[in-house]
This record gives structure tokens, C-alpha cells and sequence, in this order.
């Protein structure tokens, strides 16, 4: 840690040192919105695993892992309160608007992890507990101790936290892990960077006056947008992977092809659009990619049930 993050810190904590903070900034302290949509990919993977899961266990399963990912938000936030004070999109979250002290984030966070991996080990499965414990760890230390403030590629490598969700759904039930699951892992893998390098040209500023390295803080706009484009290109052929190799059917490769297809014209609207409407047409490809993944996994339980 650095001493001028150290003294950010110390800064936040002086105002709210009397204060706890509500039940709703712990809430907001993991992230509940960011989170959800991985959450949801967890719930696919735990559905498409093989076999059959008591409903009470299968709920477990999904809660834990949201609470996990959750938890390690708050340790996200606790590590981040100086780069967040500064930053218009960030600067209202618990810790750096002095709702909760740094201790109290950082407390709440280890506690909460220790908690959802051991109640993941004692009531599922040590796969799927290691699993998360992994996750959590990779998100709130590889990613944001050391690749966010190092790195471009920091969104690049750091989306691997993102994209395990669904290895542990289908950790949870199957208590073992197979081609299937690591090719959800892949699409939102790949998924991750054009996702959020829209959202970074439209903050570009704030991430140049937290000096966090996003690829159009240290490449540029041009190629940030020629590795947006090029990534939806990858996805594309990923998402289509659960079909060929014989793990879904027609419906959803008819889906997914059709989704693709509109993000992939979305990203090349965006690297040719002028500068006066790059932000609009960034905001519209950051909001379908959201609507992308959210329908992309809703195709493959429909696709399972449907057996076409």
C-alpha cells in the first residue's frame, strides 16, 4: 500500500469515526447492482450442471456466492476509497462519502468472505467453496491490490473474477468441473473488456484524475475503440461454442448469432462514430452489453428445456 493511499485512509476514516453506517451503505457496499448480473451466471451454471439439486441447497449455493461476491466488493471498496473520493461515479459510494469508516469496510469485508466460504464448504461442496474462495480473492488482491493501478490490461486479466460465477454454480451442484463451465467462463471472460472499456471512454476523465491506467488513459481513444471491436469479434465466436461443441442446440445458437451480430454492429458504430457522438453510442453499447449477457444466459437453460 502506498503512503499517499495510506493517507487517504486516515483522511476518510477522521469523519465518520462515530459513526457505523447504515444497514443500506453495507448493502451498498457490495456493490449489489455491479454484482447481480455475475450472480445471475452462477444461477445458469448451477442449472445447466448435471444431475439434480435439492431447491433449498441449490438457493444456498446461489446466495453464498452472492454474498462472497459481494463481500469482496466491500474489500474493493475498502482498498479504493482514495481513487473513488476523486472520481465523479464513485465518489458518493459508503467509504469515500464517510458512511463507513475504511476499518469498518475492511472488517466487514474479511468477515463476510470467511463466512460465505466456510458456509459454502459446510453446507455444499470444498470445490465449489475453494472456488469462490479463489474468486474473491483474485477480485479484491490480484485485481485490485495489483492490476488496477498497475496496468491496462487491468480489466482484461481482472475479468477472470467475473467470469467464475457460473464454475461455481455448476461446482455447486455437480461438485465437479467440466468443458461447459469454462466455456460460460470464456464468453464472459471475453465479454468483460468491451463492456467496460465503454463505460471507460465515457469516464476517461475521471479514471486521468485518479491516474488509474484504463486502456484510453494509455492508449488513446483510437485504440481502445479498435480493441472493442476486435474483442466483440472474439466473443462472438466464443458465445457460439456451446453449440458446436454439441452442448446446446439451434435455439441457441440462432440467439446468440442474433445477439452478437447487434453488438458487434454496435462496436464498429462506436470505433466510426464522430467525436460528438462517441459518448451517446459508448453509453448504448455499454447498456446492450448488459441486456447481451443477461439474454445470452437466459438461452441456454431455455435451449436445455426446449431440447431443439
Amino acid at each position: 500500500m502506498s503512503q499517499n493511499h495510506k493517507e487517504t485512509l486516515l483522511k476518510l476514516q477522521e469523519p465518520a469515526s462515530v459513526d457505523v453506517g447504515s444497514a443500506a451503505d453495507y448493502i451498498a457496499l457490495m456493490k449489489p447492482r455491479v454484482m447481480s448480473l455475475v450472480v445471475f451466471t452462477a444461477l445458469v451454471g448451477l442449472v445447466m450442471a448435471p444431475g439434480a439439486m435439492h431447491p433449498v441447497m441449490a438457493v444456498a449455493a446461489i446466495a453464498l456466492i452472492a454474498v462472497g461476491a459481494g463481500a469482496s466488493a466491500a474489500l474493493n471498496m475498502w482498498y479504493d476509497a482514495d481513487i473513488d473520493a476523486v472520481m465523479s461515479r464513485t465518489k458518493t459510494r459508503p467509504v469515500p462519502s464517510g458512511r463507513v469508516t475504511p476499518d469498518a469496510a475492511l472488517t466487514f469485508g474479511l468477515w463476510v468472505s470467511g463466512l460465505s466460504v466456510l458456509s459454502m464448504a459446510v453446507m455444499i461442496n470444498y470445490l465449489s467453496a475453494a472456488l469462490l474462495a479463489f474468486t474473491i480473492f483474485f477480485y479484491a488482491v490480484i485485481y485490485t491490490m495489483f492490476l488496477k493501478r498497475r496496468t491496462a490490461q487491468n480489466i482484461v486479466i481482472g475479468g477472470a473474477a467475473g467470469a467464475l460465477p457460473p464454475v461455481i454454480g455448476w461446482a455447486a451442484a455437480a461438485n465437479s468441473v467440466s468443458i461447459e463451465p469454462l466455456i460460460y467462463f470464456a464468453i464472459i471472460f471475453f465479454w468483460t473488456p468491451p463492456h467496460f472499456w465503454a463505460l471507460a471512454l465515457i469516464k476517461n476523465d475521471d479514471y486521468q484524475a485518479a491516474n488509474v491506467p484504463m486502456l484510453p488513459v494509455t492508449s488513446g481513444v483510437k485504440s481502445t475503440l479498435s480493441q472493442i471491436v476486435l474483442y466483440a469479434f472474439v466473443l462472438f465466436g466464443v458465445s457460439l461454442l456451446p453449440y458446436a461443441l454439441g452442448f446446446s442446440g439451434l435455439f441457441y445458437a440462432s440467439g446468440a448469432a442474433l445477439l452478437g451480430g447487434l453488438f458487434i454492429a454496435l462496436c464498429v458504430g462506436l470505433a466510426l462514430a464522430s467525436d460528438k457522438n462517441r459518448n451517446r453510442l459508448a453509453g448504448m453499447t455499454f447498456a446492450y452489453s448488459i441486456f447481451y449477457l443477461f439474454l445470452l444466459f437466459v438461452l441456454l437453460p431455455t435451449d436445455k428445456v426446449m431440447g431443439l
